[in-house]
C-alpha cells in the first residue's frame, strides 16, 4: 500500500489532536508516515504508532525553533523525497497552510486547503471542501502531482489502530532561504484552561447582544460548564469585547466543533462563515427574524440574559 505524509503538530512531544484525525483519514488512502520536528520530537512515537503511523521520521535543530516556516518546508521536503508518497497531509492551521502551499509550489504539486473529509479514489485521493461560506459541499482531486491537502480540525473522529511506529532519524539540509526570518521573541499566552478554539469539540460565541465586555461573563460560565471554548463575532472583537484571537468568522478562525452555541449573534455571513460545518448549531437571539435561525439546528427567540444563565444552571445541576 502506498505511503501518506502526515506533518505532525505537536509541543514537546506532545501530540495534538489534529494530527491524530489526520491519521485516521490517511489510513484511507494508505499507510501513514509521520514527520515529527523540532524538539521532542522522538517523544511523540508512541502516540502517533497507537494512531496508525508504520513510521515516524524525526529531525531537530536549532533552525526549527529559531526560524519561521522555510526549515520546516525544507525538512518536509526532505521526507517527501525519501518517501514518495501518495499524499501529504498537514493540519489547516495558519502555518500548516503556508508550510503547505510552499511544499506543493516546490514539488509542482497541486494543493487543496481547508478540506473536511477523505476518501481514497480511482485516480488519487479526493477531498471534500465547503465553499462559500458553507452553502455548498464540492468533492476534488489535485490533477497534477503529489496531493498537498490540508485538513480542518474536526473533520474526523480519532480512531486507534496501533502500527509499528518505527522512529527513524530524517536527514535535513537547510536551503538558504531557512534563515531568511528569525524569531526575536516570544510571549507565552496566558492559558485560560479552555480547549483551544479550532479544536475544541463544544464552541459557546457571544456577539453583539452580548453589550459589553463584562458581560462575556455570561458566556464564560456556559462554557466553562460544557468545557468548551469562548468564541466571539467579528462586532464583539471590533467593539473591544473581546480578543481578536477568539474570533469566529471570515477575518477570524473557522471552527468545525460538534456543538456551536451563539448568543446575541445575528447571523452575517461574515460570522456563518466560520462556523457554517458545526455539527450542532443552536442559537439565542431576542430578534426572531435573525438570519442565524435559518442555519440553526435549535433556536431560543429570548433574552441571552435570562436564558443563557439558566442554561448554565440546568448544566452545572446535571453535572452533579
Amino acid at each position: 500500500m502506498a505511503e501518506v505524509l502526515v506533518y505532525v503538530d505537536h509541543v514537546d512531544g506532545a501530540v495534538r489532536k489534529p494530527t491524530l484525525e489526520l491519521l485516521t483519514l490517511a489510513r484511507r488512502i494508505g499507510e501513514p508516515v509521520a514527520v515529527a520536528l523540532g524538539a521532542g520530537a522522538e517523544n511523540t512515537a508512541a502516540a502517533l504508532a497507537e494512531h496508525g503511523a508504520v513510521k515516524v521520521l524525526t529531525a531537530d535543530a536549532p533552525e526549527f525553533t529559531d526560524y519561521l516556516v522555510v526549515p520546516k518546508v525544507d525538512a518536509l521536503q526532505a521526507a517527501y523525497e525519501a518517501v514518495s508518497p501518495a499524499a501529504v497531509l498537514v493540519p489547516s492551521s495558519a502555518e500548516g497552510k503556508e508550510i503547505a502551499a510552499r511544499l506543493a509550489l516546490r514539488i509542482g504539486a497541486g494543493i487543496i486547503t481547508d478540506a473536511v473529509d477523505l476518501e481514497a479514489g480511482a485516480e488519487g485521493p479526493v477531498a471534500t471542501q465547503s465553499a462559500f461560506a458553507a452553502s455548498f459541499t464540492t468533492k476534488s482531486r489535485v490533477s497534477k502531482g503529489t496531493p498537498v491537502i490540508t485538513v480542518k480540525p474536526n473533520s474526523a473522529a480519532v480512531e486507534a489502530a496501533p502500527a509499528a511506529g518505527t522512529v527513524e532519524a530524517l536527514s535535513v539540509t537547510f536551503s538558504e532561504l531557512a534563515t531568511g526570518t528569525k524569531v526575536t521573541s516570544r510571549t507565552p499566552r496566558e492559558s485560560t484552561g479552555r480547549p483551544e478554539l479550532t479544536e475544541a469539540a463544544i464552541v459557546v460565541s457571544g456577539g453583539r447582544g452580548v453589550n459589553g465586555a463584562e458581560n462575556f461573563a455570561v458566556i464564560e460560565a456556559l462554557a466553562d460548564s460544557l468545557g468548551a471554548a469562548v468564541g466571539a463575532s467579528r462586532a464583539a472583537v471590533d467593539a473591544g469585547w473581546y480578543p481578536h484571537s477568539n474570533q469566529v468568522g471570515q477575518t477570524g478562525k473557522s471552527v468545525s466543533p460538534q456543538l456551536y452555541i451563539a448568543n446575541g449573534i445575528s447571523g452575517a455571513i461574515q460570522h456563518r462563515a466560520g462556523m457554517q460545518t458545526s455539527k450542532t448549531i443552536v442559537a439565542v437571539n431576542k430578534d426572531s427574524e435573525a438570519p442565524i435561525f435559518d442555519l440553526v439546528d435549535y433556536g431560543v427567540v429570548g433574552d441571552l440574559f435570562q436564558v443563557v444563565p439558566q442554561l448554565t444552571e440546568e448544566v452545572n445541576s446535571r453535572k452533579g
